[in-house]
């Protein structure tokens, strides 16, 4: 594997590829946490003045770390897939070009712009406030809510207009209604266009109130009117956002369910009905999954990482695609050993209850786990589809027991 490739992984594939991009990842995610501090305790004129000469040091310790950040990711950029037909320049190009690297480019921009204008200027201090924007490379949830908006952008589009429309028909309402007895607040529809858009997004400030009896009622029907033009967008964008939520957790999760062998032959209403049954959980190394001794409430399937079980005399090594404890559960009996992550590690877990449910529905699948326990029951150590074998079963109740 190449440098810029290294590099890539690194900056782009999350605390799953490994110890270094956890550890690059959360120096920039702290860098980040630092530098919004900064600026909001420099805006402070005691702090300001007390600490310029640390906040200076954050400053421009911060966008190095940052500007740092931007030249790898323009180098590494040929190495996104989507892009790589592109060629080294275009891929660079792309990055330079998209949302994300003009949040980064902005990020720096204070520590260039210094050099050009005054260091106290206002707008370099706000400008730094920018770089939580940088936050959303790090949050799923974040760049689900960006997607959403995305999405539904015609809809709120035409929300928006919908509002501009509504704003004009009630601030000219109110100017027939009020210019008379009130021109300094609603002798121009410029000027009830103000009291309009204040009333229609429920903020009511009361610094411009009707006075006479049909400029009220206008005013109680721009009131109603509001509470639809705010709920409107809201829910637009509350069910595009589940919506969305729901898409990446199914994409996920059917991703990790396609990896295991175990379900290769299952059609895609089979996968989706086991979906439901499913619970993913990702654990840290060295994390304990199932302890000797305790009763087998779950089997475990292996989508990334992987497991030691440790038996009494070699321990066993599972990675993904290979799944665990479930001859513990046919048998009901009690767990043979302790099972520990040996590195970052997501696992999907399928309770008894549910496996059972499904044998019992699903005659091929039951064939599939009952041909991967007599196998493991065959071998003194272990089968190439799941972890234990006779240790398992050796202290478990018969079957219906």
């Amino acid at each position: 594997m190449t440098l810029r490739r290294k590099i890539y992984f690194i900056l782009e594939q999350g605390s799953l590829r490994g110890s270094a991009s956890l550890a690059v990842n959360t120096g920039l995610i702290s860098a980040i946490v630092v530098s919004l501090l900064a600026t909001i305790s420099e805006s402070v004129p005691e702090l300001g003045r007390r600490y310029a000469s640390g906040f200076q040091s954050i400053e421009v310790s911060v966008a190095v770390i940052f500007c740092a950040e931007y030249l790898a990711r323009v180098w590494t950029a040929a190495e996104h897939a989507p892009w790589r037909r592109f060629g080294a320049l275009g891929s660079r190009l792309r990055f330079m070009g998209s949302l994300a690297g003009i949040i980064d480019l902005a990020a720096i921009l204070p520590l260039l712009l210094t050099h050009f204008a005054a260091p106290e200027l206002k707008t370099l201090l706000v400008l730094r406030l920018v770089r939580f924007l940088k936050l959303t490379r790090y949050s799923p949830a974040i760049n689900s809510l960006l997607e959403a908006l995305y999405v539904e952008r015609r809809a709120l589009t035409g929300c928006f207009v919908i509002l501009l429309g509504a704003a004009l028909i009630a601030a000219g309402l109110m100017h027939l209604a009020e210019s008379t007895v009130q021109p300094d607040k609603f002798g121009t529809i410029p000027d009830a266009l103000w009291w309009a858009i204040v009333t229609l997004g429920t903020v009511g400030y009361g610094d411009v109130v009707p006075i006479t009896a049909i400029g009220r009622l206008i005013a109680g029907c721009t009131i109603f009117a509001g509470l639809l033009m705010v709920a409107l967008p809201v829910g637009i964008v509350a069910t595009a956002f589940a919506n969305e939520v729901h898409r990446r957790d199914f994409i996920i999760t059917w991703s990790l369910v396609a990896k295991i062998p175990l379900f290769s032959e299952l059609s895609a209403v089979q996968i989706g009905e086991i979906m439901k049954m499913l619970r993913a959980q990702k654990l840290a190394a060295g994390s304990v999954v199932t302890r000797r001794g305790e009763p087998a409430h779950s089997m475990y399937l292996i989508a990334d990482g992987e497991v030691e079980i440790k038996l009494r005399h070699n321990p066993v090594r599972l990675g993904a695609g290979h799944f665990f404890g479930e001859i513990a559960v046919l048998r009901r009996a009690h767990r043979s050993a302790t099972v520990i992550t040996t590195q970052p590690t997501r696992l999907l877990i399928l309770d008894a209850a549910d496996l059972h449910g499904i044998m019992d529905r699903e005659p091929g699948f039951a064939a599939r786990i009952e041909e991967a326990a007599r196998e493991k029951l065959g071998h003194e150590l272990e089968a190439p589809a799941g972890d234990l074998v006779r240790e398992e079963v050796a202290s478990g109740l018969p079957a219906g027991g």
